[in-house]
Formats: C-alpha cells, structure tokens, sequence
C-alpha cells in the first residue's frame, strides 16, 4: 500500500474518530459518526467530479501539487499518457519507415487476413495490379484479381508454390504470385512481373515449334534417299556401316523432332480439353505387350490394387506410362523387374512406375524433369534417350492437377509416383442411360 494511500485512510479514521468523539460530548456518538462519514463521502465525490473534469478538458491545476492520493493518481495518468503518446509517435514513424521501405521495392507486397481481406499494400501493388490501399481495405484480394490458379494459391499453405496470373492493369502483363506467412494471423502476398521471362518463354517455344517443324520436311526427305541406299544391292561394301549409322541418327533425330512439338504443345496450355474416365490399367497392360517384344528386356510386372477410373487425356496418360517405362528399361538389367502399379485411396490415387534397376544418385534427382537432362548423357545417347522425356511427363502431370514424386538410390532402382487428387479420380465408370 503507498504512503498516500495510508494517509487517505488514516486521515478519514481520525476523521470518523473526531466526529464520533464530538458526537459523544453532546450525547449522540452515532450522530456525530455518520455526519464525519458523510463529510468525508462529500469530499471524495467532489475530488471524484474534478478529476473527471479535468480529464474531460485536459486541465488538471487542481492536480499538479500535493501528496494526496488525487495527485499519485494525476501523476500516474499523466506517466501513462505521455507513454502512450510517446509509443503512439514511435509506432507512427516506425510505420511510416516500413511505408517507405515497401514502397520502394519493386515487387508488390499485399498484407491479407487469415480470410484473404486486403489489409494494406504498397505502390508497386497499384502499378501491377491495380490495387488502392485505402479503397480495397477489406475486400477479398481473389474477388479483386479473379484468377483460378491464385484462389488455389491462397487456399493452399505452402510458401514454395508460384502461380503466374494475367495482370488486370494491361493486356500482355503476367505477374508471379506468392504467399508467405506474415505476423500473427496474417499473410504477405508478392507479387512480381514477369512479363518479360513470359515473352521469353513464348518466344521459345515458338521457335522450338516452327524449327521442329520445319525440319521435319528435310529429313522426311534424308530418310528417304538413305532407305533407298539402305535397299539398294549395289551399293559399295565400304558404304553399307556409314549408312546404317545415318539412319539410326536420323531416327533419333526424328523421335527429338516429335518430342520437342510434343513438348511446345502441352507448354502452350495448361488445360486439358476433352477428357474422359481413363482405365489406366488396360494402358498398362498394352504397354507391357509394345515393350514385351524387345530384347534384354527386364520383367514387367502389372500391380493393380484398385479399378478406379482417372478423368483426363488418355492419350496424354499414355505418354506419361511409356516415358517412365521407357526409362525404366533403359536403366534396368534383364535379369531385374519394371511394376507398374495403379492404386487409389481417401487421398486421391497413384500411378507408379519403379524399378529394380542402377538407381540415381540424390544430386541429380531434382533435375531429372529438366529437358535434355542427362545423368549418363553418353549412355542415354546410346541407347535412345533424347533427354526430353521427364519433361514431357512433368508437364502432362501438371495439366491433370498430378505432381511427380521421384525416390531413388544408387544400386537400388527408382520409383517413380505420379500421384492425382481426389478430383480426378472416377471411383465407378459413369453407365449410360438407353
């Protein structure tokens, strides 16, 4: 207890001892108790209404001298305020410093709820995608830029996934999106142009389609002259190895030829047009049949757990099913087993191709979608591969809503998972109604 309070309390106890004492001489102690009560009730309301005024007009004369609890208390709020006002001016310059700072980066930064409501933004925000800091307060940011792929990025917790979006603020315009945790109960927005790496990216894969394309007729026609040499009985002894060696190149060379239009295709739409329920183990089993015909090849094993259907491009899924086991053979002893394995659950389902082949080695596992990416660039060469194949895998999983789970170690095979969401999955094929 502080001394002023002992001294308010010991003050209204001589107070009442006074009264019932002076009450006591005259004969009535009670009157006397109760009229120093109320002298003393008196005084605290009266000090009780000053103070209210002076808090009321900020004047507090009446406070500033004296011990009495009145003035501790005085003292006390005028700390208080002067605190308050001094962290108040801190916090203010601190967010106008942080103002600046945003306003200075040239990725915009968007500050949301939990809910995706706008909290605040910086100018860069404005200039690409055409947010107003004091007007979209409040709004859901996916009801401002309507974007599918930006709704799944924001329902989505994970700070490593980007989404490329056409700005609203002009045509031609592309922004990368990401979202990263910020404070408590909030989430930070970026967003960063990336119009110009688009046009890039556009620009190459027009020039992958047209040269790919026009090529083909030149060596539609080289093929053509060395099948004929090929069959001819005439030709010199010393010429029938060069030109068996021009037809295996020029083979491949077609097959990279395919694969590169292939590739250009499915980077110029990340959708899927026509779909239908796919039976992924009838594609199983015809690509054990295509692949059974080779020789040194290892055993190929069909695993299926489930009969569940999967929505997409069968010709797509198809691919997906003879890159992986194409590499699978590539990289598996005959004596070793290739399974195919098709399963679904509460999760969604599985598409797995593993071997018990050489295996990759860690390092080089998170480049294997790269195109033309080789671990064994000259056995891959020898033996077919164009390096374009994971890639092309990559980006047909990305138009069905799949991601590809690579696990592998040296001297143990691989596994390669491409695993769907429930979306696409059709538990029972749909019956036709007559």
């Amino acid at each position: 207890m502080s001394d002023a309070a002992k001294k308010l309390l010991s003050g209204i106890a001589l107070l009442l001892i006074g009264g019932a004492a002076i009450g006591w001489i005259y004969g009535r102690p009670d009157t006397g108790l109760l009229v120093a009560a109320l002298l003393a009730l008196v005084w605290q309301v009266r000090q009780l209404l000053s103070f209210d005024r002076s808090l009321r007009t900020d004047n507090f004369d009446d406070f500033r001298v004296g011990e009495g609890i009145w003035e501790q208390m005085f003292s006390r709020f005028r700390f208080e305020r002067d605190r308050a006002a001094r962290r108040k001016q801190a916090y203010r310059e601190l967010l106008k410093e942080i103002r600046k700072s945003t306003n200075a980066m040239p990725d915009g930064a968007v500050i949301l709820t939990e809910e995706n409501e706008i909290v605040t933004c910086n100018r860069a925000a404005k200039a690409l995608a055409g947010l107003k800091r004091k007007k979209d307060r409040g709004q859901r940011v996916d009801n401002i830029l309507r974007d599918p792929g930006l709704t799944k990025l924001l329902q989505a917790d994970d700070k490593s996934e980007t989404v490329e979006i056409a700005s609203p603020v002009g045509d031609g315009k592309w922004l990368n999106c990401r979202v990263v945790p910020y404070g408590a109960d909030q989430k930070l927005l970026l967003l960063r142009d990336v119009t110009e790496r688009m046009r890039l990216s556009k620009m190459r894969r027009d020039f992958v389609a047209n040269a790919s394309h026009e090529l083909r007729s030149p060596l539609t026609v080289i093929n053509g002259y060395l099948d004929a040499l090929s069959d001819d009985e005439q030709i010199p002894p010393g010429w029938a190895k060069p030109v068996e060696q021009m037809q295996g190149q020029a083979k491949r060379m077609r097959k990279i030829l395919g694969e590169l239009l292939e590739l250009s295709r499915l980077e110029g739409s990340s959708t899927v047009k026509e779909e239908e329920p796919i039976d992924v183990v009838a594609l199983f089993e015809n690509a054990q049949q295509a692949f059974e015909g080779h020789a040194n090849l290892a055993d190929i094993v069909v695993n299926a757990d489930s009969k569940a259907r999967l929505r997409g491009s069968a010709a797509e899924i198809e691919t997906v099913i003879v890159n992986l086991l194409s590499n699978a053979a590539r990289f598996t002893p005959t004596d070793g087993t290739i399974t195919l394995t098709w399963r679904s659950g509460p999760d969604g389902a599985d598409l797995i191709v593993s071997d018990t082949g050489e295996g990759i080695d860690p390092e080089f596992v998170p480049r294997l979608t790269e195109r033309f990416f080789r671990v064994d660039k000259g056995r891959s060469r020898e033996d077919g591969g164009t390096g374009l194949g994971l890639a092309i895998v990559k980006h047909v999983l990305a138009r069905h809503d799949a991601e590809l789970t690579i696990t592998s170690e040296p001297g143990e095979g691989s596994e390669f998972c491409c695993s769907f969401p429930t979306s696409r999955v059709v538990v029972s094929p749909l019956v036709a109604l007559s």
